[in-house]
């Protein structure tokens, strides 16, 4: 039996915090972590071995790179549940294909067959009542103006040379996902908000609204 933290959230809870580019995703997981004394689980991306070629060939590399991160992901999923939970997850396993993979599949940078054959493999591996999802994913938002500002901000080289019309095709694509998601439940949360930066107790009636619905998912989830 789990206990509750003083924002009456589960201590074996498992949060996965989601959101496009910019959005503060990693910003948030490590606050609420802090806060609620659980791990992180972060995106892995030292080691990859497909990523440099990827970069330099789309259309080569795309679809090996998506089942990298495909197997990756599950295993860290496995890992957080067999661990018995108390942690705060950046990005989820369901982008990768409700947003890259498909992006890359409507571009023409994976063949159709590719795409169907990613697609059928993460259905087996994590659409089945036996994968254990998050017991909430928190979708960050705002406006698309308010995250180039935050892209634009933190002044990452590659991120300062992407045009703008890409950052605003990630944006529509995940507006999009999130309207569609249903996988687990979602608590949808505006970045303006709160401020972590220069107010940390902002995050208190966010700790208070994760704690309220996790527990009525998990009182549904028993009736």
């Amino acid at each position: 039996m789990s206990q509750l933290t003083t924002f009456g959230i589960p201590s074996n809870a498992v949060i996965t915090v989601a959101g496009t580019v910019g959005v503060g995703k990693s910003t948030l997981t490590s606050a609420l972590a802090n806060e609620l004394g659980f791990k992180t689980s972060f995106e892995k991306v030292d080691g990859n071995p497909y990523l440099d070629q990827f970069y330099k060939d789309f259309e080569r590399w795309s679809f090996h790179l998506q089942v990298y991160f495909l197997a990756e992901r599950f295993k860290e999923q496995k890992r957080i549940f067999e661990y018995g939970g108390g942690f705060v997850q950046d990005r989820s396993i369901y982008e990768d294909t409700g947003i890259f993979a498909k992006m890359h599949y409507d571009k023409g940078t994976m063949t159709p067959t590719d795409y169907d054959t990613y697609k059928n493999l993460f259905d087996a591996m994590v659409m089945t009542p036996y994968f254990p999802h998050p017991d909430l994913l928190i979708y960050l938002e705002g406006s698309f103006e308010d995250i180039l500002d935050r892209i634009q901000a933190r002044g990452r080289k590659m991120e300062q040379e992407t045009p703008v019309e890409y950052w605003k095709e990630m944006y529509d694509r995940y507006e999009h996902w999130i309207d569609n998601f249903n996988t687990c439940p979602v608590m949808r949360v505006n970045i303006n908000d709160y401020d972590l930066l220069n107010h940390e107790q902002s995050i208190d009636p966010l700790l208070e609204r994760i704690g309220k619905s996790i527990q009525t998912s998990r009182k549904l989830i028993r009736s």
